[in-house]
């Protein structure tokens, strides 16, 4: 009886991702917390509050809001949910539009975290105006999240280059 020997998973390659996941995902959370929360109130601009989002999305869906849940879905999404759709993101531009600049790449992929933040999970969601009713905040999320996505690029280039 003949057996079919599966070849080893590369391993080394799944964990080199999976570190430069977290690794981006921590340093584009921390710039857009400090951006958000610090560098933008501080230029008299709004101060950006997504655990409150994240917590008014729990008490959407569940009835009730819970702060620990907020705080851990905000690190989900920074840590290792976004800087993910990002890698999808561009191993699709790297077989498929090589010559697309991925700085251009990536501040789409930020507007369109923006775009799911403030329309899909907001509004959609949690019933809140769409793009929290384009005020302050709707502008300062919009930079937020273009600088997470540029940083995210930046860290998953320097790790995996082209």
């Amino acid at each position: 009886m003949a057996t079919t020997q599966l070849a080893p998973a590369d391993t080394d390659g799944l964990l080199s991702q999976a570190f430069t996941v977290l690794l981006a995902g921590a340093a584009a959370l921390l710039a857009f917390d400090i951006f958000g929360q610090v560098l933008s109130p501080m230029a008299g601009f709004a101060a950006l509050a997504p655990v409150g989002l994240a917590n008014s999305t729990i008490k959407a869906v569940f009835g009730a809001g819970w702060r620990p849940g907020a705080e851990g879905l905000h690190y989900l999404a920074g840590l290792v949910a976004y800087p993910l759709g990002w890698v999808i993101v561009e191993q699709v531009r790297r077989r498929i539009l090589p010559a697309l600049p991925w700085l251009a790449v990536a501040v789409a992929y930020g507007v369109i975290l923006w775009v799911f933040a403030l329309y899909v999970m907001a509004h959609l969601v949690a019933g809140m105006k769409p793009f929290l009713g384009w005020g302050g905040i709707t502008y300062v999320a919009l930079w937020g999240h273009i600088l997470f996505a540029v940083v995210a690029a930046a860290i998953y280039r320097w790790r995996h280059p082209a």
